[in-house]
């Protein structure tokens, strides 16, 4: 299907930089690609319903929101772990680990897109696996600080 789009040349510009940097074969592939990642970033909270593992990043304008935004992360304290936040000039990027049901997670999503000052939030979701199993080597740090490696073993707590 043939379509065509309004788009300011500046963003054109740049987007045909960086299809023609990663090598894709066409504008048209590169289209397909990126409205494909769109897609499923905006659907994998709906209708999800069951226990998930997010994490939401988003940056914002600190002084046009920050009251606002505590008071929505303090409504969904029920799926917020924990959050991050740094300074990056004028703006804010705060990042939150979430898990817990997936319709109530897909609502805090939407109240963050509600503002206008919160410029992007991007979501990364992964399916609750329940107690944390590991079936590959890795090392990670806990909150003693220290790294380790645990190898083959699944038996061990964090």
């Amino acid at each position: 299907m043939r379509t065509s789009l309004n788009v300011p040349d500046e963003l054109l510009e740049e987007f045909d930089q960086v299809w023609q940097e990663q090598g894709i074969d066409s504008r048209s592939r590169a289209v397909r690609e990126a409205m494909l990642e769109y897609v499923e970033a905006h659907t994998r909270l709906e209708g999800a319903g069951e226990d998930l593992v997010a994490l939401v990043g988003f940056d914002y304008r600190h002084h046009d929101v920050i009251r606002e935004l505590h008071g929505v992360q303090h409504d969904f304290q029920d799926v917020i772990l924990n959050t991050s936040h740094s300074h990056q000039g004028d703006l804010c990027l705060e990042s939150l680990f979430c898990r817990g049901d997936g319709d109530r997670i897909h609502g805090l999503v939407n109240e963050l897109r509600d503002f206008d000052a919160v410029r992007r939030v991007k979501v990364m979701v992964i399916p609750d696996a329940g107690e944390h199993e590991h079936a590959h080597p890795h090392e990670h740090v806990h909150e003693a600080g220290e790294p380790h490696d645990h190898g083959d073993s699944t038996d061990h707590e964090h």
